[in-house]
């Protein structure tokens, strides 16, 4: 059995490598204009292992009762940083509409300014619909930042505004329940 505290620090390293990822792969998909087969598929494998971390770090510190302070400020921004910078950079690139970035990043962090608000009453936790839509996210932007047949490309745009609708479903969600919390009425989470 691993000792509780290694366990938190490697949650807590899980997250840290999800924070140096960022930058390591918008260089991989920078790279040739963006659009060289090879670093595609390197941007996209960089991208799948930070989002892996994403999932494990929680786990770990959730299963093993570590939940640090560290942790719980800096894996939402780890979050947010690789899946705003993956929705900038395919936009920039030409690979993904402007708009379909805006509204989740206006949502990201309308979500993250309506936590910081009601936080002396409590924390918000992710609803199952917010997790739900973390992994459609992840999933449509791992299809954008491969190389795709158009074919695929219809797939992936598909997914993506399924992403969008969840993003601003659960962006809706999370607001209705903070004003409830704020004003003591019981949510239904």
């Amino acid at each position: 059995m691993v000792p509780r505290a290694r366990v938190a620090n490697l949650a807590n390293m899980l997250t840290g490598v999800r924070m140096v990822l960022v930058p390591v792969f918008l260089v991989a998909l920078f790279v040739g204009d963006g659009h060289e087969t090879t670093w595609r598929i390197t941007a996209f494998a960089i991208f799948a292992v930070a989002v892996i971390t994403d999932h494990f770090d929680g786990a770990l510190a959730r299963s093993y009762g570590m939940v640090t302070e560290f942790g719980t400020l800096a894996d939402p921004i780890a979050d947010k940083a690789l899946i705003g910078s993956a929705l900038v950079g395919l936009s920039l690139l030409g690979d993904l509409a402007w708009w379909v970035t805006a509204v989740i990043l206006i949502r990201e962090l309308g979500v993250t300014v309506l936590r910081l608000v009601v936080l002396r009453r409590g924390v918000i936790p992710a609803s199952r619909g917010g997790k739900i839509k973390t992994l459609v996210q992840a999933v449509a932007i791992g299809l954008f930042i491969l190389p795709l047949s158009d074919g695929w490309l219809t797939a992936a745009w598909v997914i993506m505004l399924t992403a969008v609708v969840l993003t601003v479903t659960t962006g809706v969600d999370y607001f209705v329940s903070a004003v409830r919390d704020w004003r003591g009425r019981p949510t239904d989470r």
